[in-house]
C-alpha cells in the first residue's frame, strides 16, 4: 500500500512514526484509549479483542503482517473500541494519525486502497462472528481451527498452538468447552497437538463438522 505514495509522502510518514518492539502476551493498545495513533503490525502477531466487563473477552480477529489495525473510532470519537495485544514477539509501527489522514486526504489512490483494507476487515469480523453465532459447539471450535489453518497460517498444515483461552475467546466458547472438543477432535485422529502445535490431520472431516455444526 505505502508504494502508491510519492517519495515526498512517504518521507513525512517515516518522519512521524514510532517503532515499538513487543513480547508475547503484551498490550499493543488499550480499549478505551485516545487514537493518537494508527497502528502498522510490521512483523509477528496481534489478537484485537473486546474486553468485557465479565471478563470473557471476545477476540474479533487475528492480525498478520504489513496489516493496519484500526477501527470506527479512525473517523468517529478517536478512541480504541478494543484491546489490540502480542500473540508472539511483535514488531510495530505508531503512525501520527493527523499525518496519516492529511495524507489519505490528499493522495486517492492511497486513501482508496486503506478504505478497501479498513472495509475488508470489518467484513471479515462481521461474516465470523455471524457464522459463530449459529453454529454448536463443535462446529464453532471447527470453524475457529479451519481460519486458523486457512486464513491466518494460509494453509499450513501444522501452526504454533496458540493459548487454550484464545482458541475458546476465538470460538466464543468456555476454556472447558474448548478443551474438551480439542480432545475429542484429537481422540477422532482429525488433529494432533503437542504441548505447541497443532497439525491437521483430515481437512475434509473437520469442514464436514463446519459446514453442519
Amino acid at each position: 500500500m505505502f508504494d502508491i505514495l510519492s517519495p515526498e509522502e512517504l518521507k513525512i510518514i517515516k518522519e512521524n512514526i514510532i517503532n515499538v518492539h513487543f513480547k508475547a502476551g503484551e498490550i499493543i493498545q488499550k480499549q478505551g484509549t485516545y487514537m493518537s495513533h494508527i497502528i502498522f503490525i510490521v512483523s509477528g502477531m496481534a489478537k484485537v479483542y473486546f474486553e468485557r466487563e465479565d471478563q470473557k473477552n471476545t477476540i474479533l480477529r487475528i492480525v498478520k503482517p504489513r496489516s493496519f489495525v484500526g477501527g470506527p473510532g479512525i473517523y468517529s470519537d478517536h478512541f480504541y473500541h478494543f484491546t489490540i495485544s502480542a500473540m508472539k514477539d511483535t514488531t510495530v509501527c505508531y503512525i501520527d494519525f493527523a499525518v496519516l489522514k492529511n495524507t489519505l486526504n490528499q493522495n486517492i489512490a492511497f486513501a482508496a486502497e486503506f478504505l478497501k483494507d479498513f472495509s475488508l476487515s470489518i467484513l471479515s469480523v462481521y461474516n465470523r462472528l455471524m457464522t459463530l453465532t449459529n453454529k454448536n459447539i463443535a462446529g464453532k471450535m471447527a470453524y475457529t481451527l479451519l481460519y486458523l489453518f486457512e486464513e491466518v497460517y494460509e494453509n499450513k498444515e501444522q501452526f504454533v498452538s496458540i493459548s487454550k483461552n484464545d482458541l475458546a475467546d476465538l470460538s466464543a466458547v468456555s476454556r472447558d468447552s474448548s478443551v474438551k472438543i480439542l480432545r475429542d477432535f484429537q481422540l477422532e485422529g482429525i488433529i494432533q497437538m503437542t504441548d505447541h502445535t497443532i497439525e491437521l490431520l483430515k481437512p475434509d472431516k473437520l469442514r464436514l463438522i463446519e459446514s453442519v455444526g
